[in-house]
């Protein structure tokens, strides 16, 4: 290998890491409670989001729906997404709030920045919402 090739395979590495960064592709970051409810809606089906929390670092969120909670975690360079059914297995800690999934591949997801209230008060609101069935009978 010449140091020419050399040369054109870095810049041409370099190329593609700066096409890849100006697409965002491999962004797995949860930028706000709203992209939250889009990656539930999107994963679970049926799941109508409700009130959403996100922790700081962008890393995990829970989302409050008309059937359960939502339980999102980024995994590698894509979200991972749980239904969970409440009350939440919770752990506190002085950085934030861990929520246990009770499945041992996808394990617990650490919401940092958030309290316990802010987790219990969204618990509180599952299944709030849920849809109005109205019934039609002939005469």
């Amino acid at each position: 290998m010449t140091l020419t090739q050399l040369a054109g395979s870095l810049v041409a590495i370099l190329v593609l890491a700066w096409i890849a960064r100006l697409l965002k592709l491999g962004e797995s970051r949860i930028t706000d409670p709203a992209r939250a409810a889009e990656f539930a809606e999107e994963a679970l089906a049926g799941f109508r989001a409700g009130r959403a929390i996100v922790g700081t670092d962008g890393a995990a969120a829970l989302v409050a729906g008309d059937a359960g909670i939502a339980l999102l975690k980024r995994h590698g360079a894509r979200i991972a997404v749980r239904r969970l059914v409440p009350p939440l297995h919770l752990r506190v800690a002085v950085e934030g709030v861990t929520v246990e999934s009770g499945e041992r591949l996808f394990g617990a997801a650490i919401l940092f920045g958030v309290t316990e209230g802010e987790v219990r008060a969204l618990e509180a609101d599952a299944g709030a919402a849920r849809p109005v069935v109205t019934v039609l009978r002939p005469h």
